[in-house]
């Protein structure tokens, strides 16, 4: 399976009837790291649950090497997201070495070895003595542990360090540089990523505004300050303009709007309004 990411005019509604996505369309090509950029709330999330075959899309709207994965529920394709946090095994009285030896680490002993020492693991562990930060490189380490063709990343770096997230984004670069490989990545945090990505998606209220390559928007930002790099810029400009369009969220209750709040696959982040028939 070559690792593209094809997406057809892809539309998608809650069950609840609220649109979580509107006629989105993209083409990411084999080797791309791309970043999902956008406010909470628009779109990321769902979006990725979608790629992964977590949630049924429409007939013939996205495309995994080819193949829909929800039909065929590739084995290639891996999602790692915020709900990791709530996983009760990695919470209870177990060791590092047991946690990675149920998830395949002894068939892949030079991958366990290597992600243990980038996410710097104490092999020592014991999982309900450790903080969350030190729970999430045990979790990310399960979840990598296994060579992927194409990853979903939906903001796992928020419990690391800046060291641990550093050698972690370098990590995921080697892998698309070194073996045919794709990833997708949300997340809010920029540290360490000005040089990272190939490619930006520019989402905002279940929309697509802007994508393509990194090297496409480099004339976007008018005036860019000499202290921020241009993925920085750029992504402060289009949140200052979603902001604009979209308004304060607290108007909503003002003008026959309801509140609603964030649902489980949303992730955590702040509340969204959204009209009600």
């Amino acid at each position: 399976m070559s690792p593209t990411i094809e997406v057809n005019q892809l539309s998608y509604k809650f069950p609840d009837g609220s649109v979580g996505l509107e006629n989105i369309s993209l083409s990411l090509p084999a080797g791309s790291r791309t970043l999902l950029i956008g406010a909470n709330g628009a779109g990321k999330t769902t979006l990725l649950r979608l790629l992964s075959g977590k949630r049924l899309a429409p007939n013939n709207s996205i495309s995994i090497g080819g193949v829909d994965p929800f039909k065929q529920g590739l084995e290639g394709v891996t999602y790692l997201g915020v709900e990791w946090v709530l996983n009760s095994i990695v919470r209870t009285d177990i060791d590092v070495p047991t946690l990675l030896k149920s998830v395949g680490g002894d068939a892949f002993p030079e991958r366990r070895d290597e992600l243990v020492e980038i996410l710097d693991i104490d092999l020592r562990w014991r999982m309900h003595a450790v903080s969350d930060g030190e729970r999430r490189r045990v979790q990310l380490a399960m979840g990598l542990l296994r060579p992927w063709k194409v990853l979903l990343l939906d903001e796992i770096t928020v419990d690391l360090d800046l060291l641990s997230r550093s050698n972690f984004l370098a990590f995921l670069k080697r892998e698309t540089e070194t073996r045919e490989c794709t990833i997708v990545y949300a997340t809010h945090i920029l540290d360490n990523l000005a040089q990272w990505p190939t490619h930006l998606v520019h989402m905002h209220m279940g929309k697509v505004k802007q994508w393509g390559r990194m090297e496409d928007f480099k004339e976007e930002v008018p005036n860019r300050s000499p202290d921020n790099s241009l993925l920085g810029e750029l992504v402060l400009h289009w949140l200052k303009q979603d902001l604009q369009e979209r308004g304060p969220r607290n108007e909503g209750s003002r003008s026959g709007q309801s509140k609603t709040y964030p649902r489980p696959e949303d992730g955590v982040g702040g509340y969204g309004y959204e009209k009600r028939s």
